[in-house]
Formats: C-alpha cells, structure tokens, sequence
C-alpha cells in the first residue's frame, strides 16, 4: 500500500508484474488487482497479488538465469521500441519511461531523471553532476550507440528493472526461484545486469555466468563489461536517492563515473589505471 504518489506505484507495480507474469507464471507471482482503499485515510492505493510462500534466500543461479532469460527472449514490445505502457516507479522514484525507439536516448533520459533528483536531496556537487551531464554527453553514445549502429537490430527486451536479492526468492512449494517487487519496461536485456555490479548485491560472478550461457553479450561484445558498468550507475543513483544522508554513497560510486570520463581529481586516483585504460579504448577525452 502507499498514500503519497500511490496510484502510480501501485498501478505500476501491477501492469509492472502482470507483463512479467504472462511471460512467466511460476516465476512471477499473479497480480490481482489494484486500486483506492475504501477505509483508510488518508487516501491509500493498494496493489494485490498471489500470495506465494517464500525462502528469502539466494536462488540457484543456473535455475533463475535460465528463467530471467526466457523471459528477455518471449518478450515483445508492443510498440517494437524501448519504454512501458504506463508510468511505474523504481521503489518510491518515478522513472522515464516514455516510448522512445532509440535505446541511447531512453536511457540518457533514464539516468538524468535520476539526477535531477539526487542532487536535491543529497546537497549539490558541482564536479559529481557535470561528471553525470559528461556520461550522457560524450559516454553514452559510444557505448550505447553502437548497439543500433552498422545495420544492428537491438531487441526491446521486458526487464524487471529492480532485480537483487530482496526482490528474489525461493517458492518453497516447488523449490522454484520467483521474483517480485519489479519496475518493468523494455529495455536492452543488459540494462537488467547493472544492478548485480553494486558491491552490497549478492548475485555475484555465478549469476552474470549463468546469465551469460543463456544470453551471450550484444555486438560490440568487446563492450559488455563496459555498458553493465554504465547502466550500474543508475541503479547506483537510485540507491543514492533512497538512502540519503549516507556519507559514503557517493565517494563510492562516484568512482564508476570517474572510470568513464578522462578526468581527475582527488577523490579518482585510486582508479588512475581504469582511467588509463578508457584513454586508450574511448579517444579524444584527454585526462586533464
């Protein structure tokens, strides 16, 4: 349930897990219904589902990859673009969605929505934000361009779009994995991995193998590494915007933006070596 913003989450939530559902009914629990609670005040919306009894422990990665798979590769934008049908939230934080057939655009407005927001509830940064405003000026076209580039087709893929151990179980009456809690749109299938390279996420190394048997990485391969650390930044911002206050948050994840841009200061010597690195690969951005 939620009052302040409620309808969207909750209609969200519920086109959110009835599109993952149709794909994957013994991986998503069935969504009921949704709607506006006739007793409670103030206004409360409610979102209601099968009620599944769960292990909250780590599914077996083989099990649960071979099933996020199925469902990235069944998926069909109705549109045949990127986005989602209705307005949905990633935990209490609107996220753009809007139809958009070129994944780089959706994806630049996805990040700088986030943006937009964080800097307002954890105090400005003038360097962290233009470090932002460089990724999605000069970074992503080079690595989310070529997707699409060179006669390359990139199917919109149904994403769950807040994939991590919180929102994954164990259906103790079949031992099957289940997933729950998701912010659906079409996405490129990769977007989905981001999360799992934040440090405090447990679906490590065995996960992104898994993953990877069912999925290999789109052309440019060479890039795979590159784009999942991109997309983690989102994910990186929304943890940023739901846990505000924490000191260390953005020292921490501050550095994967360093990573992409030639630049340097104080708090990016640590990664002087990846910096180095993306002088070689990405050209034209002098470390300065």
């Amino acid at each position: 349930c939620a009052t302040e913003g409620g309808r969207i989450m909750m209609e969200g939530e519920y086109n959110s897990m009835s599109e993952l559902h149709k794909l994957a009914p013994s991986f998503v629990p069935e969504p009921y219904a949704w709607g506006i609670s006739k007793i409670a005040s103030p206004v409360t919306h409610f979102f209601l589902c099968e009620f599944v009894h769960m292990e909250n422990e780590l599914p077996d990665p083989a099990s649960f990859c071979a099933r996020l798979a199925e469902v990235h590769s069944k998926s069909v934008s109705p549109t045949g673009k990127f986005g989602f049908m209705v307005p949905n939230c990633h935990g209490k934080i609107l996220q753009s969605n809007e139809w958009d057939e070129n994944w780089a655009s959706f994806f630049t407005n996805l990040l700088l929505s986030f943006l937009h927001i964080e800097p307002g509830i954890n105090g400005p940064w003038q360097e962290y934000e233009q470090a932002f405003k460089t990724i999605a000026t000069t970074v992503i076209p080079q690595l989310l361009g070529p997707l699409q580039a060179h006669g390359r087709v990139l199917k919109p893929s149904l994403v769950h779009g807040d994939l991590w151990e919180e929102n994954a179980a164990v259906n103790l009456a079949t031992g099957d994995p289940v997933v729950f809690d998701a912010s659906a749109f079409y996405a490129h299938n990769e977007y989905e991995l981001g999360t799992w390279r934040r440090k405090t996420i447990k679906f490590g190394r065995p996960f992104f193998n898994q993953y990877l048997r069912n999925i290999p990485p789109s052309e440019p391969v060479e890039q795979w590494d590159d784009r999942i650390r991109l997309y983690s930044l989102k994910f990186n911002l929304a943890h940023m915007i739901g846990w505000p206050g924490a000191p260390f948050v953005r020292e921490e994840y501050v550095l994967p933006v360093a990573w992409f841009l030639c630049i340097t200061a104080s708090n990016f010597q640590r990664i002087y070596d990846d910096l180095q690195y993306l002088i070689g690969r990405y050209p034209g951005k002098p470390l300065t």
